[in-house]
């Protein structure tokens, strides 16, 4: 596998995060269980921002 590969993974990865974090961003808007929801939209909101990091760095276009 090469670093090209690796960032093509990750970016998908990042791509299914980002589906669940507006699956949790419904969630609090239909109030269901909207303080777990919301919890979980903060975590997985970092989670996709290391990801995008990672991506960048492997295709070796960091961005700050």
């Amino acid at each position: 596998m090469n670093f090209h590969d690796a960032a093509d993974e990750i970016a998908a990865i990042e791509r299914r995060v980002s589906d669940a974090i507006y699956e949790s961003l419904r969630a609090q808007v239909r109030d269901e269980g909207a303080d777990e929801a919301a919890a979980l939209e903060k975590r997985l909101s970092k989670v996709r921002r290391a990801l995008q990091k990672a991506e960048g760095l492997l295709r070796g276009t960091e961005s700050d």
